[in-house]
């Protein structure tokens, strides 16, 4: 390494071969390319915006402002005898009697479930306290199998005990 930086000191290249003499472009008014971060993101959001905006904001309010302005409130009337109002009838604008019938659940319904579901409860209750009890009583008597004791069928061991002649057998043992 060394003799060759020695010899490069004794071989002097001409200096316009070893000065870059390439065309430059000197641009004018020193503009210069400014690093900023990107706004796409940004108008990606805004495209969003505009487009759910146009596609469900605008229609939504041209029926609720034709609803209100065009039909209009629910007047009270006297009921027929007969008749049994539906649960949406009771409602007086006409956007909430759409909302009640066609989107949420009757309320006779939602208690109907409710009921039901504290009957699966009360019964699950029941059922394990009735296991809890037995259970004590078991261990106060401690003459009867466990609760848990599932009896072995025998069946199953024969089948055993049969391969194990079998394998013997085959052996010769």
């Amino acid at each position: 390494m060394v003799v060759i930086s020695t010899l490069r000191s004794l071989i002097r290249l001409p200096i316009s071969i070893v000065k870059n003499d390439a065309p430059k472009r000197f641009m004018s008014e020193h503009r210069t390319f400014v690093i900023k971060s990107s706004d796409w993101q940004w108008t990606k959001f805004k495209d969003y915006i505009n487009f759910y905006v146009l596609l469900g904001v605008i229609p939504c309010s041209l029926a609720i402002f034709y609803a209100n302005v065009f039909i209009g409130p629910s007047t009270l009337a006297e009921i027929p005898p007969d008749y049994t109002p539906k649960h949406w009838e009771y409602y007086r604008s006409p956007v909430t009697r759409f909302i009640a019938k066609y989107i949420m659940t009757n309320p006779q319904q939602d208690y109907e479930k409710f009921l039901a579901y504290m009957y699966q409860e009360s019964e699950i209750k029941r059922i394990r306290l009735l296991e809890s009890e037995i259970k004590k009583r078991m261990s106060e008597k401690l003459d009867y199998q466990a609760y848990y004791y599932r009896p072995v069928l025998a069946k199953y061991h024969r089948v055993s005990r049969e391969a194990a002649d079998y394998l013997e057998s085959i052996r010769g043992e």
